[in-house]
């Protein structure tokens, strides 16, 4: 089982930066780096959707459509932790930030959400025009 706490969100201009980070606290006997991680996304009034995902050493991401190139996802194992950077930044990237792990035993990257058991509590990203 693992504890997730997403950071680095806030209120930034259009065209703007934001690096999240999630820090995971791993149960004994376990290790972070056994967890595949994604990140996810919920605007107001919208359904929970996948922005990317990487596998549980860090050799191969995935990402939605609609990143298009602006955003890059990061672990770093030694330090329990995962980052989304995003660049270029617009106002329909305003939403609740969540990064979730699964525990796996491939190398296949999950994009339904559903299939995630850890989550932490999300962190706000409020881009304006």
């Amino acid at each position: 089982q693992v504890q997730l706490q997403e950071s680095g969100g806030g209120l930034v201009q259009a065209g703007g930066s934001l690096r999240l980070s999630c820090a995971a606290s791993v149960v004994s006997g376990d290790t972070f780096n056994d967890y595949l991680m994604g990140w996810f996304r919920q605007a107001p009034g919208k359904e929970r959707e996948f922005v990317c995902g990487i596998t549980p050493r860090g050799s191969s991401s995935a990402y939605a459509d609609f990143t298009r190139g602006r955003f890059t996802i990061s672990r770093d194992n030694a330090k329990n932790t995962g980052y989304l950077q995003m660049y270029s930044l617009e106002s329909e990237d305003t939403a609740v930030y969540y990064c979730a792990v699964r525990r796996v035993f491939s190398t296949a990257i999950l994009r339904e959400w559903s299939s995630y058991d850890n989550w932490g509590q999300g962190t706000q990203v409020t881009v304006s025009s």
